[in-house]
């Protein structure tokens, strides 16, 4: 089906307003959006701006999420969330986050003029800190909303030495007042997420859009291999105890476990020390991303990787360390909003049957399913590529996603 004018024109706005998001980085000539620095009070400055054009109340929220609420037939109403995240990955593209946030202002700005027939208000949120790349722990945002706010991460220390406590005060925010960020279930209806999908299936498929039965339950790990650090040249190798070789090891390890056993893993970031070309590299530092359909699985393959690291360092005279840094559980779509999605799908393309597929990315609706009713529309992204700025998405498919994901909004509604 060809989007009218009016949607393309929408998906225009929404385009651009992506393009202007991108602008707000930390570095120049490229994407680098971190949680609680001067490029996140940007964009929830411009965000609100945004907001503020569709009479939508707007507050940041006390951990740094930027939201915005139109009231429904009455006000006080449970509030049908609509909404992604505003920071990225280094070096990112533009859609991953701030596309959702761009189709959720769209359909507010749609529904503006009928929202006082709705039986629930409709709020706009976009999140501080889904990738958590600046200090480790992912979700924050979203899981500061949804109240499972963990108190450990005050430790957490990003590249920098500044540690998350000091972050929120800086950035104007009250550590004392975090729990103020959480909504009571009875105050939420649910939560809608647009999202480009990160992977090639919808591109395999020729279809714009797709519908998310579950994400997938995520574990990350920081590790370290310590060897001993000692002159390259002087050496034999019957005395080394090299960390790099360890470290090497253990992401083949990795790799060959994770395909064995069915589930995703990825060693992102590795780190050499003393890192000197004439120097037995002393300890490394790794970190691994372990992801599937289902938690059991995951852990399964998580325990195999552990023993069997640590079987190849305790070989080689090394020692092998592992701290968790984050852990969600695999969530399934729940099943009214997720038919709701589907439906908004098949009015606006037409098709009988709608692409249901399976999330292995992580998402900030993982988060606030521990609070309200969650679900996800997925729009096709050239080549599947994400978090990377290649990232690139199709007008028509843009205008597709607001229509669709306007009809899913107005679904809840009839079913409310």
């Amino acid at each position: 089906m060809r989007p009218s004018e009016t949607a393309l024109a929408d998906a225009r706005t929404a385009l651009a307003r992506c393009d202007a998001l991108a602008a707000l980085s930390a570095r120049s000539g490229r994407i680098d959006r971190f949680a609680l620095t001067r490029s996140h009070a940007e964009a929830n400055a411009l965000v609100a701006s945004w907001m503020a054009q569709t009479e939508m109340a707007t507050w940041v929220d006390a951990v740094g999420n930027v939201c915005g609420r139109l009231e429904g037939l009455t006000s006080d109403l449970p509030a049908l969330l609509l909404g992604s995240h505003l920071d990225t990955v280094p070096d990112a593209g533009r859609y991953d986050g701030p596309l959702g946030v761009a189709i959720a202002l769209a359909v507010a700005v749609r529904l503006h003029a009928r929202v006082a027939s709705l039986p629930f208000a409709l709020e706009v949120v976009g999140f501080s800190d889904e990738e958590g790349t600046r200090f480790g722990a992912a979700l924050t945002g979203s899981r500061g909303l949804a109240g499972t706010w963990d108190e450990a991460w005050w430790a957490q220390v990003d590249a920098g030495g500044v540690r998350l406590r000091e972050a929120f005060v800086e950035f104007g925010l009250d550590p004392a007042r975090v729990g103020e960020a959480a909504r009571p279930p009875e105050s939420l209806v649910g939560y809608l997420e647009s999202h480009i999908e990160q992977g090639p299936s919808l591109e395999d498929a020729d279809r714009p859009l797709g519908v998310v039965s579950a994400i997938a339950g995520a574990r990350r790990f920081a590790l370290r291999v310590v060897g001993e650090a000692r002159h390259a040249g002087g050496t034999s190798y019957e005395r080394r105890r090299d960390a790099l070789v360890g470290a090497s090891h253990a992401v083949i390890e990795v790799e060959r476990i994770a395909r064995t056993e069915g589930v995703v893993a990825t060693v992102g970031a590795l780190e050499v020390h003393p890192g000197a070309a004439n120097v037995v590299p002393g300890h490394v530092d790794l970190t691994l991303d372990l992801r599937a359909e289902h938690d059991a699985d995951r852990d399964r393959a998580w325990d195999l990787i552990a023993s069997a690291v640590e079987k190849r360092c305790t070989e080689g005279g090394l020692v092998f360390e592992a701290v968790e840094t984050h852990r969600a559980q695999a969530v399934a779509m729940d099943p009214a909003l997720r038919d709701a999605v589907a439906a908004g799908i098949r009015a606006t393309t037409g098709e009988e049957s709608v692409t249901v597929l399976f999330s292995g990315a992580g998402h900030d609706a993982m988060a606030m399913a521990a609070v309200t009713p969650v679900a996800m529309q997925l729009v096709r992204c050239r080549d599947g590529i994400s978090h990377h700025p290649d990232e690139a998405v199709r007008l028509d498919d843009v205008a597709l996603a607001i229509d669709a994901f306007e009809a899913a909004v107005l679904a809840v509604a009839a079913e409310f």
